[in-house]
């Protein structure tokens, strides 16, 4: 694959896949890819404030992958929806959250593909009876025709995602379909090439300017262990050498280096999660839900940078960063760092009631009396 943007041509389209020489030794290798995103995602730099001397910081626009897809997902399905139509799929399951971007990025990549899409949302007890609207993720998945399945969060923990999925996968065998399941937020070892190629995209980007620029440190949020899991193998594998730090937004560290484990075991990486990636938790208050400090951050960082990081995932790991920027100075003294934002503007709109009060400037615009007036004069279309 190569660094410059496929031929519109090419989009949407199924073709071989021939991975990095640095990872050909990984088992299983994927067969073919789907071209779902818009590749490569920008790098440029962020101009963070109060950072500590010669710091920089770098950002990869995952959310940018394209508007529909944005996001940090997209680059798995790629591998996951070429391997679901291997298999004569008529149908995708997937799980998560209520406002998950993984389930509306899959939604939209099914219908792309001309298939069924039937989504599993954790919702709270009191909600699982009701309508659950037309909110950010929700509006797209709806709008592409996905078939939405409520579960409670008191469900879900008891019986967990994989269950969940295969009891619906079991009804629509009995129902004569071809489901085809994707994991909470695409994170197998099938997904984890998506990552694994994005590393492959960093080089050729770096390669490619005059700069030469060389990442000490990529950052990045960990939501499902996926991503992190194919940034932290392909960064070590290649020529990039960088450290890769996640903040868990949910769970603990110890939970996702078990799981990561598991991904790099199912590629048959022979290494050590725990040599390869840094966790710090920055979940707060618990997934989804968050302090007026972050976001009073997200905030902050939109009127300053201009760049919007969504409150479930970028923002408490940019959050988190620039905290332990803060309280470790020396540590992160001179370094270059590549944050990957990954996405998940649509879950701000779940937000807007805690973000109302952080937000102003507007007014009526008074227009003096001297002003001219005649009726018609300003037309509006």
């Amino acid at each position: 694959m190569a660094l410059t943007t496929a031929s519109t041509l090419e989009f949407l389209s199924k073709k071989p896949y021939t991975p990095p020489s640095w990872a050909s030794h990984l088992n299983p290798l994927p067969s073919h890819v789907f071209s779902l995103a818009h590749l490569p995602t920008p790098i440029h730099k962020w101009n963070l404030p109060n950072l500590p001397p010669n710091t920089h910081i770098y950002l990869k626009r995952d959310d940018l992958s394209g508007m529909q897809l944005s996001g940090n997902k997209v680059r798995k399905l790629e591998f996951l929806m070429a391997d679901a139509v291997a298999e004569g799929a008529d149908c995708i399951i997937t799980i998560g959250g209520i406002q998950s971007n993984h389930c509306r990025a899959t939604a939209v990549a099914a219908k792309y593909l001309n298939l069924d899409c039937y989504l599993i949302l954790r919702t709270s007890k009191a909600l699982v009876d009701q309508d659950p609207g037309l909110t950010g993720n929700l509006l797209v998945e709806r709008l592409v025709g996905a078939h939405v399945q409520l579960i409670s969060k008191e469900e879900y923990a008891k019986i967990g995602s994989v269950t969940l999925t295969e009891v619906l996968k079991e009804r629509l065998i009995k129902e004569g379909r071809r489901p085809y399941v994707i994991p909470v937020g695409g994170s197998n070892s099938l997904g984890t090439w998506g990552y694994i190629e994005a590393i492959r995209e960093i080089e050729q980007q770096i390669e490619s300017e005059t700069s030469n620029v060389k990442f000490d440190d990529i950052v990045v949020a960990c939501g499902s262990g996926g991503t992190i899991a194919g940034l932290s193998l392909g960064s070590s594998l290649s020529t990039l050498k960088a450290r890769v730090h996640a903040f868990s937004v949910c769970d603990d560290p110890d939970y996702f280096h078990d799981y990561i484990q598991g991904l790099l075991d199912g590629l048959n990486a022979g290494v050590n999660s725990r040599d390869i990636v840094h966790i710090l938790n920055a979940k707060g208050l618990g997934y989804a839900l968050n302090t007026s400090e972050e976001l009073s951050f997200v905030r902050e960082i939109a009127a300053t940078t201009g760049v919007v990081l969504d409150p479930v995932y970028s923002g408490k790991a940019a959050y988190g960063l620039v905290k332990d920027i803060s309280e470790n100075p020396k540590k992160w003294e001179g370094r270059k760092i590549l944050f990957i934002h990954t996405g998940g503007l649509l879950g701000l709109f779940d937000k807007v009631d805690q973000i109302a009060p952080l937000v102003g400037k507007w007014h009526r615009m008074d227009v003096n009396e001297s002003v001219p007036r005649q009726d018609g004069i300003g037309k509006m279309f």
